[in-house]
């Protein structure tokens, strides 16, 4: 089974910037559909931003719409999720998650279908 890991969580102001990253040790990670996630204690996890493999079609949450970007680094082996404008409801513990090539991202996110999680890693904004 494919494996996730996540780094770059971290603290930052509100209207700051983060930049998270996800690779696969040992795996390809382009040849996965990548999503990242978030959860708050109390709450269930939710999805932020998913991109697709074959096809690189992404996908935003409306929360993430405007403010965040997932990009695929191919030379460096990852995923990165480019957080902007972050808002102290940004606050949570982010995770990468891995699903099968076949699965496009919008359903990644919409459905959450995922095949691997990662760790998380947190990031906490501050007003």
């Amino acid at each position: 089974q494919v494996k996730v890991a996540e780094s770059g969580g971290g603290s930052a102001q509100s209207g700051g910037s983060l930049r998270l990253s996800c690779g696969t040790p040992g795996f390809t990670i382009e040849y996965y559909t990548i999503g990242w996630f978030r959860q708050v204690p109390g709450k269930e996890r939710e999805a932020v931003a998913c991109i697709g493999s074959s096809d690189p079609s992404t996908f935003y949450e409306d929360s993430a719409k405007g403010r965040f970007t997932v990009s695929r680094d191919s030379a460096n082996h990852a995923v990165y999720l480019q957080m902007n404008n972050l808002k102290p409801e940004d606050t949570a513990v982010y995770y990468c998650a891995a699903a099968d090539p076949s699965v496009r991202a919008s359903h990644m996110c919409a459905l959450g279908v995922v095949h691997s999680w990662g760790q998380g890693t947190q990031v906490t904004v501050s007003s």
